[in-house]
This record gives C-alpha cells, sequence and structure tokens, in this order.
C-alpha cells in the first residue's frame, strides 16, 4: 500500500519534465555545442517519451485518432526537425522522433492482436516477426533512434506494471539498448579518484526515476493541454533554428 505523502509523479509532470529536458537537449545542440551537460540532460527525454506512449495506447478513447495525431504532427515537425539537424529543409537520411512514436504504436498494436492466437507456435513467430518488422522499418525509415528507439518502446510494453521484476527488466532493458545499441559521446567522470568512462547514452537510464513515481495519475487533463504537448515539439525545434541563425551566422 503507497503512503499518502510518498513521492508522485503524474502524466503531467512527466510530459512537463520530458518536454524540459528535450529543449535543454536541443539547446545544446543547436545554441551551445560547447556545453555537454545539456545534452547529458536530454538523455532523459525520449524513455519518458516511449512510456508515455506505452500509457497512452492502454488508455486512449481511440486509437485510430491518436495514431492520427501522431501521423499529422510527424509531417508537421518534419520540416523543423531537419531544419534543426541539418540547417536544411528536407533531410532524407533522419526522421523526427514521431515516427518513432507512431510505428512504436504500429508495433504494440501488431502484439496485441498477436496475444489473441491460441496456438502458441504461431503467436511466437507473430512476435518475432512484428519486432523484426519494427527493427527493420526504423532502420530503413531512419526515424530518430532507429531500431533502438523501437525497442525502447518494446522493454515499456512488455515489462508494464509495478512489481520488483518489471523495474528490473526495465532497467536492464534501457541499460543495454542505450549503451549497445545506440553509439555516443563517452563521458571521462572522476569517481573516488578513479576515472570512469560511460556512453553519455547510459544517462537515459536515469529517466527511471520519475517513472518509477508514477502510479496512474494523469494529473492535470485538458485539450488546451495536450494541444501544448504536440505543438511544442515542432515550435521549439523551428525557433531553435531560427535563433542559431541568428546568433550564429
Amino acid at each position: 500500500m503507497v503512503r499518502q505523502n510518498s513521492p508522485e509523479c503524474t502524466a503531467t509532470t512527466l510530459h512537463l519534465l520530458a518536454m524540459v529536458t528535450m529543449l535543454c537537449d536541443h539547446m545544446g545542440l543547436t545554441l551551445f555545442p560547447g556545453l555537454l551537460w545539456m545534452r547529458c540532460v536530454g538523455r532523459i527525454a525520449f524513455p519518458i517519451f516511449a512510456f508515455l506512449l506505452v500509457e497512452g495506447y492502454f488508455h486512449t478513447r481511440s486509437l485510430p485518432r491518436y495514431a492520427l495525431r501522431l501521423l499529422l504532427f510527424a509531417l508537421l515537425s518534419e520540416i523543423p526537425f531537419d531544419l534543426m539537424v541539418s540547417g536544411r529543409i528536407y533531410a532524407p537520411w533522419s526522421q523526427n522522433v514521431l515516427w518513432t512514436l507512431l510505428m512504436g504504436l504500429g508495433l504494440i498494436f501488431l502484439l496485441e492482436q498477436v496475444k489473441q492466437v491460441k496456438n502458441l507456435w504461431l503467436r511466437l513467430l507473430g512476435v518475432g516477426f512484428s519486432v523484426l518488422l519494427a527493427a527493420i522499418l526504423g532502420e530503413i525509415l531512419s526515424a530518430d533512434y532507429g531500431s533502438a528507439g523501437l525497442f525502447t518502446i518494446l522493454v515499456f510494453y512488455c515489462f508494464r506494471g509495478r512489481q520488483w521484476y518489471h523495474f528490473l527488466g526495465q532497467f536492464l532493458g534501457l541499460a543495454y539498448i542505450h549503451t549497445r545499441l545506440l553509439s555516443s559521446h563517452i563521458l571521462i567522470l572522476p569517481v573516488a579518484g578513479l576515472t570512469v568512462s560511460l556512453p553519455m547514452q547510459a544517462l537515459a537510464v536515469l529517466a527511471l526515476i520519475p517513472l518509477w513515481l508514477y502510479r496512474g495519475n494523469s494529473g492535470h487533463k485538458s485539450k488546451a493541454l495536450r494541444t501544448v504537448y504536440y505543438f511544442f515539439y515542432p515550435a521549439h525545434m523551428f525557433i531553435l533554428s531560427l535563433l542559431r541563425v541568428i546568433l550564429h551566422p
């Protein structure tokens, strides 16, 4: 039983935290490339978005409308994303993270259908095919985080819950994905008089701290706030790209 005064994160808190850390990351990418700590803070954002996507799947009133919103804002965000990462209006080698989330939503839907299959071997085959398809699409479409992003979503889907083995699965899954499957800057950290090398992407596991404080409370809900969640992504990338041109011509 949870105590009344124990700390808790609502879905609203998680959304805001993901937005702030993503903004910090993108500011480090565009305006302050010398401040590596900003990119480090940004590692927290994607796992939170992946977690919220899984929760969104199981709580949405209309899955088609949820998918349509992701699709529309993925299209709307592509030019701002390309401007931010490459300075070009069109960069075919990299797509924004909403495509990753949209494919993750499709993967969850596919796996939920596979779970209804009664034959065990067909069910296992369906799971394997679904995961392989997602991994291939993630790489072919060059979506942000690629197949590793889809596997992150899959970790939160497979280990959805609050038992100790759910937490362990989430930790081990994220630790492996974000240290082995994603290349990143290597941080050299002094620890107790020793020098420790750590992939910057490994800091993504810190996202588990606020995620484990989430207990299903949605927090403040409104259509206006949901609109802010979606429009923030393309808007902040466009503004940062514009500021980079002005401040670093």
